[in-house]
């Protein structure tokens, strides 16, 4: 199985660990992983910010470099939204097709076209899991609390299979943390609370680490966590997933 990997930009600069620890983790389940070396920003920042017009040179870059894979699979529920709800190239439209189709979240590749629900790792903390507002809603990764239907989360049912894993079951479990891309910069003060909220509702479960699949909501967390001098850190849901059973 031929996967082509997709790391966001502000992964790449900002928590390279992130993307080495998808690598790792999918070469561990036996895929065979490249990483095109071409790749830049999807376009998502524009879009979100109503420049969707301004997209076209990054909608032809992903095409160039992501074209041929079986499957494209990223550690970000909100960049892999992007993709399949926005990629289009009038030149290119079939190879865009085959790729809105084939990507993927990296929990969501596990269990879905994997076929996989139990990973062998060890990670002995509490931790609480912040659900992201695209991974779940846009995505469906795991179930909305204001249905009344049955639960699943499918970053959960993998944290489940850490040996020494205790994930607490937080109070407002879907709630957004404020983060919401360019949202955070233009409605600051609106931001900041909301994140805030979030992580009272952590502290309240007194955990030790924040997980999650999107590391710009945790991103946005942690620069909180860190002016409150919080003894909470944050880790992608990649990291505890690639962790070794000891």
């Amino acid at each position: 199985m031929k996967i082509g990997l997709f790391i966001p930009c502000y992964v790449d600069q900002f928590y390279p660990k992130v993307g080495i620890a998808t690598y790792e983790l999918l070469q561990k389940l036996g895929c065979e992983v490249h990483f095109p070396m071409g790749q830049t920003c999807c376009g998502q920042p524009m879009a979100n910010s109503g420049y969707a017009h301004l997209t076209k040179g990054c909608d032809a870059n992903f095409i160039a470099n992501f074209s041929g894979f079986d499957y494209i699979v990223c550690p970000s529920g909100s960049c892999v939204l992007h993709v399949k709800d926005h990629l289009h190239d009038e030149k290119q439209e079939e190879k865009a097709t085959a790729i809105r189709n084939t990507v993927y979240e990296l929990t969501e590749f596990i269990t879905d076209v994997l076929k996989i629900d139990h990973i062998d790792g060890r990670f002995p903390f509490k931790v609480g899991m912040h659900v992201s507002c695209h991974g779940q809603r846009g995505l469906k990764l795991s179930q909305m609390s204001e249905l009344n239907a049955p639960f699943f989360s499918k970053p959960e049912q993998l944290l489940h299979s850490i040996k020494d894993l205790d994930l607490v079951a937080l109070t407002r479990k879907d709630e957004c943390c404020g983060f919401g891309g360019t949202f955070c910069v233009t409605e600051e003060a609106v931001s900041v609370k909301m994140g805030q909220d979030r992580i009272k509702d952590h502290e309240s479960h007194d955990v030790d680490y924040i997980t999650g699949g999107d590391m710009s909501c945790l991103m946005h967390l942690d620069g909180i966590l860190k002016r409150q001098k919080s003894r909470i850190k944050t880790i992608h849901i990649a990291e505890i997933l690639n962790s070794l059973e000891n």
